[in-house]
């Protein structure tokens, strides 16, 4: 159903409409601000995953005692 969704006129087509509302001066920084935002995202989701295991041996070692 969605395969081959986007063609490369797709997303010409799209980066044409964003430079048009925003401007090319305004894109650059808000590429900077998607990149920053992945990059917490990512660490935030990696600090997450490795709770996750510590937490199960706490538990585990309460529930011994």
């Amino acid at each position: 159903m969605l395969r081959n969704a986007f063609e490369p006129w797709h997303l010409i087509l799209i980066i044409a409409v964003l430079v048009l509302l925003f401007g090319s001066k305004k894109l650059p920084d808000m590429a900077r601000g998607l990149g920053r935002s992945m990059r917490i995202l990512k660490s935030e989701a990696r600090a997450i995953k490795d709770d996750e295991p510590a937490e199960a041996s706490r538990q585990e070692s309460a529930a011994r005692h």
